[in-house]
């Protein structure tokens, strides 16, 4: 079978690639072996954040006065698990199938692996193989799976990982949460907003990447909704019975011979990181060591004589967030489609073109759902300065009339980094209820490297939240 493209993954990533390159006249392959749309659809950013959005709504009420009086019932479950299900399309993909026939792609059903230069061998669930040739290009866009601790017993345990606490269809008396990353703070919290008594152990600090007072108002957040919070804990032992599950549990830096404690609960959640999925792939094949993958900015694989490989989102592990990911598939897309017609030369394309995912660098932005949110783009103040910049962090709590109207008893935070040198913004963080709206007017400015002075001539809406830009602007001096 010849073909133009082959994308190996129809999860949203691949589908943005098979999309630009398909637009650009390319006969392109995509193929899946699980459902089309991937985890973003079915088991990660969707049904997450549905399992969210209803005790946040109902927080809201509740924090202000006047509403507050007629919220006089608890979360309904199963409207909330039903709702969920609408999300994820009851875990049926057929509506994204009808999407990749009339966006003009071919899909195949099956596991993909590389076989030498521009070919692929798809094995299908029959035991059929197919060898594909790629006339231009091959991408993987296969996405990331779960990284899984070392600890002692947890193998003879059955636990849960992001995709089954999802998709559960009930929710546990009580659930023990391994990790304090993204997915662990938000999942921790909807699963106590929805009843059930939430233990979060966290072997550091909770959402580490974020800047202190971000985190300390997610914990404090946490602990109002009954979390038993535990940072700086390491599990050492686990172990299943009739009665449920147990964790061992001793502080991370355990200097002063503490003794060990013990949690248990009716269900387990081990939400400790993600790792790209590359292995049975055949990169060797080709002559790449996978945990040595690289990539230029257009998503081509480093290493690859002819420039035909390419890897694009979670696959290549720089920023795991969907949003980034369909970024480097549009902008590897794009170049695809442009080397193919001859309107790109090789190598990497000029930084800030379409052709070029340059954001990953220093412009990433993410949120955490959680009730109170955290919103950032860019670098924070650390990462500035250890990159050599001459940064300075402006910080203000986000008290503003926009906020006191948003909420009665409003408690946020919101900090930008400013270059001294360039006199622009490298990167911002808001911290605090519905912050996620303010974050992509940080994100242009950080992108677009806009002048403060400049800057201070995009005048806020009163009253918003947004007039924390002022005074952060204000903060600094101008």
């Amino acid at each position: 079978m010849q073909v133009d493209v082959v994308v190996i993954g129809a999860g949203a990533v691949g589908e943005n690639v098979a999309e630009r390159t398909a637009r650009g006249g390319l006969k392109t392959v995509l193929i899946e072996k699980a459902l089309v749309g991937g985890e973003c659809s079915y088991w990660a950013c969707m049904p997450s954040k549905a399992l969210l959005r209803p005790g946040t709504a109902v927080n809201a009420a509740r924090s202000i006065d006047g509403a507050r009086q007629a919220v006089t019932g608890s979360l309904d479950v199963d409207a909330v698990l039903q709702r969920r299900d609408g999300f994820t399309s009851h875990w049926d993909d057929k509506s994204q199938v009808e999407w990749v026939h009339g966006a003009g792609i071919e899909l195949l059903r099956g596991a993909a692996r590389l076989t030498g230069e521009r070919m692929v061998e798809l094995a299908t669930e029959d035991g059929t193989t197919t060898s594909i040739e790629a006339g231009h290009a091959v991408v993987v866009a296969t996405g990331s799976v779960p990284t899984i601790p070392p600890i002692q017993g947890l193998d003879s345990v059955d636990f849960w990982g992001t995709r089954e606490a999802t998709a559960s269809q009930e929710i546990p008396r009580s659930l023990l949460v391994l990790g304090g990353g993204v997915s662990g703070a938000e999942l921790a919290q909807a699963y106590a907003r929805l009843g059930a008594a939430v233990t979060l152990v966290v072997r550091g600090d909770l959402l580490a990447s974020y800047p202190e007072p971000a985190r300390r108002l997610v914990e404090a957040g946490l602990r109002e909704d009954g979390i038993d919070v535990r940072l700086h804990t390491t599990t050492q032992k686990a172990a299943q019975d009739d009665s449920g599950i147990h964790l061992t549990l001793t502080p991370t830096n355990n200097d002063g011979g503490a003794a060990p404690s013990i949690v248990s609960g009716t269900k387990l959640l081990v939400s400790t990181g993600r790792h790209p999925a590359l292995t049975d792939l055949g990169f060797e094949d080709v002559g790449i060591v996978p945990e040595d993958l690289e990539t230029n900015s257009s998503g081509q694989v480093a290493g690859v004589e002819g420039g035909w490989l390419y890897a694009v989102g979670d696959a290549v592990g720089k920023a795991l967030l969907t949003h980034q990911g369909k970024y480097e598939a549009r902008a590897a897309g794009e170049a695809i489609a442009a080397r193919a017609a001859g309107d790109l030369d090789g190598g990497t394309p000029e930084p800030w073109s379409r052709f070029a995912a340059t954001a990953d660098e220093a412009a990433v932005p993410s949120v955490v759902f959680t009730d109170p949110e955290v919103a950032m783009v860019g670098l924070t103040l650390e990462r500035a300065r250890e990159g050599g910049a001459n940064a300075k962090g402006v910080e203000l709590p986000i008290a503003v009339a926009g906020s006191a109207l948003h909420a009665d008893g409003y408690d946020g935070w919101a900090q930008l980094v400013v270059d001294e040198d360039r006199q622009v913004i490298l990167g911002a963080t808001f911290a605090g209820p519905d912050v996620s709206e303010l974050l992509h007017a940080a994100t242009i400015a950080v992108v677009g490297q806009v002048p403060l002075d400049r800057l201070w001539h995009a005048v806020p809406a009163y009253p918003t939240i947004s007039e924390v830009w002022l005074r952060l602007l204000e903060e600094y001096g101008l």
